[in-house]
């Protein structure tokens, strides 16, 4: 029973790592705010004329301006004299304490709805998205982003990425009631940019049908980035729970194509599923047998399954694979059976061709929209793979490693097309 009882919870790991925001981001309806939660006034146009909050000392109401990014600490509900339903709050940045009067109907009533408390963002999701994202890795998930560009105002450009790119976040703050975590990001080059995202929704004052809508999904955590996870650690006496798992590549890799009989090279993101691990006798790595989630071809990889056992980071299977699909890649049938074993033909697409060979060691720029991307071969042998200017494989061929014997004893350069 302790065997099956271990395989439990380790199957409840991997579900964890695979459910970042439900693990970490409650979701708290107003019913159920707690005293001490905080929130930082971010008021919008609407909130520029109609008021939200009363001042308990005065009774009168505040504009929202002047409160604009003050912090207000939830202080509980009270029912006043006329019997109207107050929520309390006190406000650490000038002492004072405030009051958000429900209109027409009970706390119980108006707590049920979506509306919450106008221009408070939660900080409670800021808080923890900085704890847990600070100098993490992501992959940007969409391709519209933002960067600032005027410090002391909200303005802002939009901005142009790549999608499915490496980023490392560099700061966490506050964004917007809707979307109240500001995740900032850079680049390997260096070049930063953010995201205002809702994660756990509280308070958002959007229904969950507002979401669905393509112009606000990318503001969902989910819909701008995803998580590296780091916990793909393996017991050897529990790998079977692993088993029909899909996972994918977060660094590019070799691995063993079993069609080929070669290593081929691997993108990251790639997805797969694991079909079977079996530890070596003689040493402390296993067999993992996967099978590609698009192309349903297997291949066999010999890694390390505990993280304490491994020398070298990429033998440990933990940092070469994350839980959860890879990205999705549109590729015709007939191009199939060549990627299975590791040709790229004409009128490949970009990602069609990471499928096949994997990413590209070099990238030349050439006229008329026309680039090249060049592959190191075995044998002191390049593969150079045309692109015409609408982004397809015009033509492919292979050359000699510049300075080698054989590239000094000949030029010709043996060009080779494959067609689908």
């Amino acid at each position: 029973m302790q065997l099956l009882d271990d395989e439990d919870a380790q199957a409840q790991e991997l579900a964890d790592a695979q459910d970042f925001i439900v693990q970490n981001f409650k979701y708290y309806s107003l019913c159920d705010w707690q005293e001490g939660m905080k929130f930082m006034v971010i008021p919008e146009k609407y909130d520029l004329v109609v008021k939200t909050f009363t001042d308990a000392a005065t009774g009168k109401e505040v504009n929202n301006m002047p409160l604009k990014h003050y912090i207000m600490v939830y202080k509980g509900h009270h029912e006043s004299l006329d019997g109207h339903d107050r929520l309390d709050f006190y406000c650490e940045t000038d002492g004072r304490n405030y009051y958000f009067e429900i209109p027409n109907v009970s706390f119980d009533d108006y707590c049920y709805e979506k509306n919450g408390v106008p221009t408070l963002a939660y900080l409670g999701d800021v808080d923890i998205a900085r704890e847990k994202l600070m100098g993490k890795t992501l992959y940007t998930k969409t391709k519209k982003y933002r960067i600032d560009t005027d410090y002391n105002s909200d303005d802002y450009r939009d901005v142009i990425v790549p999608e499915d790119m490496e980023v490392k976040v560099i700061a966490v703050g506050v964004g917007t009631r809707s979307f109240p975590v500001k995740i900032i990001v850079e680049d390997r080059n260096g070049n930063e940019f953010y995201q205002n995202v809702a994660i756990s929704k509280t308070n958002c004052g959007m229904r969950k049908e507002d979401f669905e809508d393509s112009e606000y999904t990318k503001y969902l955590f989910g819909g701008s980035f995803e998580v590296v996870d780091d916990v793909m650690a393996i017991d050897n006496y529990n790998y079977r729970t692993f088993i029909g798992k899909v996972i994918h590549t977060k660094y590019p890799t070799k691995i063993m194509n079993e069609t080929s009989k070669k290593l081929q090279a691997i993108p990251r993101l790639t997805g797969y599923q694991i079909e079977s691990i079996t530890p070596h006798k003689t040493d402390d790595k296993a067999t993992i047998r996967l099978k590609n989630t698009i192309l349903g071809s297997y291949f066999t990889t010999d890694m390390i399954l505990d993280a304490n056992l491994a020398e070298n980071q990429e033998d440990y299977f933990g940092y070469m694979f994350a839980p959860g699909p890879g990205r999705k890649v549109e590729t015709s049938e007939g191009s199939r059976a060549m990627i299975r074993a590791g040709h790229v033909g004409v009128g490949f697409s970009e990602d069609e061709v990471m499928m096949a060979a994997g990413e590209p060691n070099d990238i030349k720029n050439g006229e008329n929209g026309m680039y090249t991307w060049v592959f190191n071969r075995s044998n002191n042998k390049l593969l150079f793979v045309e692109f015409n200017g609408s982004g397809f494989v015009s033509r492919t061929y292979t050359g000699d490693v510049p300075g080698t014997k054989s590239e000094k004893g000949s030029k010709k350069k043996r060009v080779l097309v494959l067609k689908k």
